[in-house]
Parts: C-alpha cells; sequence; structure tokens
C-alpha cells in the first residue's frame, strides 16, 4: 500500500494499528516518489527450543552402523594423540 506523507502524518497511529493487524508494510510517499516504508516488527520465538524446526532433511537410516572403520578403533591416528616427552597428564597441586 503506497500512502502520501500528508495522510501518514494525519492517521499514523491508525496506520500502525493496521499493520501490526495485517502485517503488510506501508509505502510513504512524497510528491510521488517513495521516501520510507513502515514495515511491522518480526515475530520472534518464544524460547529457543524448537525455533529451527523443520529446517533438517534427513535421508537413509541414522541409527544403524556404518561399514567405514573408525581411525581411533584401527589405531592410525595414534600418533596424533602421543603425549609430547617431558609432559605429564597428571595434575599436581599447587602448594599451599
Amino acid at each position: 500500500m503506497d500512502i502520501s506523507a500528508t495522510v501518514f502524518k494525519a492517521e499514523c497511529l491508525k496506520l500502525m494499528d493496521e499493520i501490526a493487524r495485517t502485517r503488510e508494510p506501508i509505502v510513504i510517499t512524497k510528491h510521488g516518489r517513495p521516501v520510507a516504508q513502515l514495515v511491522p516488527v518480526p515475530a520472534r520465538a518464544r524460547t529457543l527450543f524448537g525455533y529451527m524446526k523443520g529446517t533438517v532433511k534427513i535421508t537413509g537410516d541414522i541409527v544403524a552402523p556404518i561399514a567405514a572403520e573408525w581411525s581411533a578403533h584401527s589405531g592410525e591416528e595414534d600418533e596424533l594423540y602421543t603425549i609430547a616427552p617431558g609432559r605429564s597428564r597428571r595434575r599436581t597441586a599447587k602448594p599451599k
């Protein structure tokens, strides 16, 4: 909907209520040229839980085991997980 600035100025509150109800933006014109747009505030999710519902598509069986062997099971990458010489995994207590 296009509306002139003069009409918008006179009926601003009524137009804001209409936008909130219809969720349709209004273009405000000045001398026939668009100068501003009044749009409804986007609705916010009440909670974060479930806000991505419907955005993931599952293809295939996600529960059945896969045929590929994991490197952690085969030991192919054991050298990546060794401790550097002189370092210990144990934490020592700080003296009091």
